[in-house]
């Protein structure tokens, strides 16, 4: 983020768009400096680059994501003994969970300069279809320029469902089981020189 002749990454951006908002994915994966260098940010509002110039943070949102603690709560939130569950009693248990992991790994001084801390729910079954849809829309537009349909088998559904999403980190993996069980078949089908006589595409 210190900047040389062209100037830092972060600085140089925000100081020609200050109205603007940064993401820092993933920051527990950062450098400790990276850290020290937040603090600065969220307790002054401005950050001095490599050239001495100070660039006003006042006017910028940063977001910061983070899989802290998403793996206990995958644990622990398989059971909750004999008590009732209710969305409200499932929240605030999430939450308990979410903050005791972040004060392991960040410090105080480093969370209490947070506004809010957002948690997702866990991706449903529902919602993996939904996104399986959305990304094999795209393949089947791309298809429908050279005149073929695409339709996926349940025994194909359910490898990218099984392989496309992780309790820990979402649906990441879910480009890469597509590309796997659909994309890199269909393409290994088209290059092929066939006597085609249905359009469509089972996969």
């Amino acid at each position: 983020y210190i900047g040389y002749e062209e100037g830092g990454q972060l600085t140089e951006k925000v100081r020609q768009k200050p109205y603007s908002i940064v993401l820092l994915d993933e920051i527990e994966k950062a450098h400790a400096d990276i850290y020290n260098l937040l603090l600065q940010v969220m307790d002054e509002g401005r950050l001095t680059d490599g050239h001495g110039r100070v660039v006003d943070f006042k006017n910028t949102i940063i977001v910061m994501t983070s899989n802290v603690g998403s793996a206990r709560l995958a644990q622990e939130g398989k059971g909750f003994g004999f008590q009732v569950i209710t969305p409200e009693t499932t929240a605030e248990n999430n939450q308990h969970i979410i903050n005791r992991e972040l004060r392991k790994k960040f410090s105080m001084e480093f969370l209490n300069r947070i506004d809010q801390t957002v948690i997702f729910d866990p991706l449903t079954r529902e919602s993996i279809n939904t996104i399986i849809d959305l990304e094999l829309n795209k393949l089947r537009k791309r298809l429908s320029v050279l005149d073929y349909t695409l339709t996926l088998t349940d025994d194909t559904y359910e490898k990218i469902r099984k392989e496309g999403y992780d309790p820990q980190f979402g649906a990441r993996p879910l480009k890469r089981a597509i590309q796997r069980y659909v994309e890199d078949p269909v393409t290994d089908f088209l290059l092929q020189d066939h006597d085609i006589t249905d359009n469509n595409i089972i996969v």
